[in-house]
């Protein structure tokens, strides 16, 4: 009874909960809760039905019939309400930590006919096998110089099609192929050697990991397609470029006052450690001291901040916008050009008529 208490109160309580944020939504979203952007919201319908379907079986159906509503229809309303905890899933798509399973979860799902087509390729290549044991095996059978004890041990594992398709099942996945090869080997044929050799070192090793290749590729393409995943994985590896700068220059800051001054930046490009360093950020010296000279604007400092962002747009080939705006000032400044042309013939022309 006290279960039953304690279930109740926390039905009731996640369903008041559900109420609640039922009724601010609407009260902040109105219509457009149900058809935003001229999209019907079918999970926002089905949200609000399963919230008042709970309400009304929880507040109004089960007081007034009391032990009888575990027998009523809406058992059926009851078993919805977990349906709705599935899209709680969706958090998977939000927090960075569930990337590795949001990829896991995609690349399953896309090498789904991979996979089906591989056990299809499988299956046929293990029922051949299972065939060809089947038959042989029941050859050896009819040999009246076979020890009794072998031919039942032969028969419980090759004796059917059946009992030889899941005896190959076992020696392709079970990894125990040794037990069923060695009776063969040694005390029927050696020849079934050559057999066995060509299946392990053609379908285990071979095939398997032809298979595991496959589903890598997929993987690696699944990543790469994934637009959340590249996008936060650039955001990294900006991030840390930048912090790799911050401390480079940082350190050639020996004042401590945020600013880099020429001889401070000179003294910094002496040392080999940091040139190497400067290098393996795709920063060479000459670079950086070109960039030094654009960003000083006469008084011979440059701050940390401003080298940084700098350095970012230093880095790597020239963006097609960064050269349009080149493009289009050198536009401003040969129109402004051929005005202070026109100005200076005019000009002349007058002293000439003077």
């Amino acid at each position: 009874a006290s279960h039953d208490v304690l279930f109740a109160v926390i039905a009731n309580l996640f369903t008041a909960i559900f109420l609640l944020e039922l009724v601010i939504k609407l009260v902040i979203f109105r219509c457009d809760f149900f058809f935003a952007g001229g999209v019907l919201q079918k999970f926002n319908i089905f949200d609000s039905f399963i919230v008042l379907a709970s309400v009304v079986d929880l507040w109004f159906v089960s007081p007034s019939l009391g032990p009888r509503s575990s027998g009523s229809s809406l058992q059926v309303i009851r078993l919805l309400r977990f349906v709705r905890v599935l899209r709680t899933l969706r958090i998977v798509r939000t927090f960075e930590v569930f990337a590795k399973l949001r990829v896991l979860v995609a690349t399953v799902v896309a090498s789904f006919f991979s996979l089906f087509w591989s056990l299809v390729l499988l299956s046929v290549i293990m029922l051949m096998a299972a065939l060809v044991l089947c038959h042989s095996i029941n050859l050896t059978l009819l040999d009246d110089s076979i020890e009794l004890d072998l031919k039942l041990n032969l028969f419980r594992y090759f004796g059917t099609p059946s009992r030889s398709l899941w005896t190959v099942f076992e020696i392709t996945f079970g990894g125990g192929w040794q037990q069923h090869a060695r009776p063969l080997v040694e005390e029927v044929s050696f020849l079934w050697a050559a057999f066995f050799v060509v299946y392990i070192a053609g379908v285990i090793f071979a095939m398997f990991r032809i298979i595991t290749a496959l589903f890598i590729k997929d993987t690696m393409a699944v990543a790469s397609q994934d637009a959340e995943a590249v996008i936060r994985e650039k955001m990294k590896e900006k991030a840390r470029y930048a912090q790799k700068l911050h401390e480079v220059f940082l350190a050639a800051d020996t004042s401590g006052d945020g600013f880099v001054t020429r001889a401070e930046f000179q003294a910094l490009l002496s040392e080999d450690m940091a040139c190497a360093y400067l290098a393996s950020l795709e920063l060479d010296p000459l670079s950086a001291t070109d960039l030094f000279n654009l960003l000083d604007d006469g008084d011979g400092t440059v701050s940390v901040q401003e080298f940084v962002r700098g350095a970012l747009r230093l880095k790597g080939q020239a963006r097609s916008s960064d050269v349009v705006s080149i493009m289009h000032d050198c536009e401003k400044v040969l129109q402004r050009m051929s005005g202070v042309e026109a100005a200076v013939e005019a000009l002349g022309t007058r002293v000439v008529a003077m």
